[in-house]
């Protein structure tokens, strides 16, 4: 007798459980805790709050790895606008990237890790458009500063400049409204100059200079003077 009591109070249980979830309000907005499977599976594919159809709190997102659902991206979401503060996993469950989106927007910063090791890959910034604005810096495994950047909206704008792992500076390049344009160096990895010129909207332009251990060796001359002959 007290085995059937208790299996009925498992099964009441469980009934209210499952009538707790996936519900709507009297608008038919979902609301409340939900929970989505995999089509013709039991595997669940998100599960998270809404508050009259917005999705409040923790988000849990999923994909399938031989048949289980394996956690690939969490949302925290802001009850008072569409921000949320996103993660995203390997399969391995190892954090891939973190940062704030907007809907489907990556705004803000936005920071990247190594595949293979936790430390930071790269960091960049975006605007409320989901572009790359600002400062980016991506990182060799132990630490060290490889490239850094700058954007504008979306277009690469300023000086880039590239480091060895030992730290020394291998090239610096300057960018106009996404091409290369502007001055440009190039050195070998004991930091010494071996070539310099510019650039003009991605092309060499003027008089490049070449150098050997520190000393000026060829001189070369990019500029175009030819004309586009007339049409017949």
């Amino acid at each position: 007798m007290k085995t059937i009591s208790l299996l009925f109070l498992v099964l009441v249980s469980y009934t209210v459980k499952a009538q707790d979830i996936n519900q709507m309000d009297i608008n038919g907005e979902r609301h409340g805790m939900w929970r989505k499977n995999f089509d013709k599976t039991n595997q669940p594919r998100y599960e998270g709050q809404f508050a009259h159809g917005k999705e409040i709190g923790l988000f849990k997102f999923y994909k399938l790895v031989n048949g289980k659902s394996v956690l690939s991206a969490t949302k925290e979401f802001n009850a008072d606008n569409e921000i949320a503060i996103v993660k995203f996993f390997s399969s391995t469950g190892k954090l891939i990237s973190e940062g704030k989106m907007d809907g489907k927007l990556f705004i803000d910063k936005w920071t990247y890790y190594h595949k293979k090791v936790p430390t930071v890959m790269s960091i960049e910034h975006y605007n409320d458009k989901g572009q790359l604005h600002g400062e980016k810096i991506v990182f060799y495994e132990l630490g060290q500063i490889a490239e850094t950047s700058n954007f504008i909206n979306g277009k690469q704008e300023g000086k880039a400049t590239w480091y060895s792992e030992k730290g020394v500076l291998i090239k610096e390049f300057m960018y106009e409204n996404d091409e290369l344009h502007g001055l440009s160096k190039y050195y070998d990895n004991k930091g010494q100059l071996i070539a310099e010129g510019a650039y003009k909207r991605g092309q060499k332009h003027g008089i490049w200079k070449y150098y050997t251990n520190g000393k000026l060796t060829e001189e070369k001359d990019f500029t175009v003077t030819s004309k586009n002959p007339k049409k017949q």
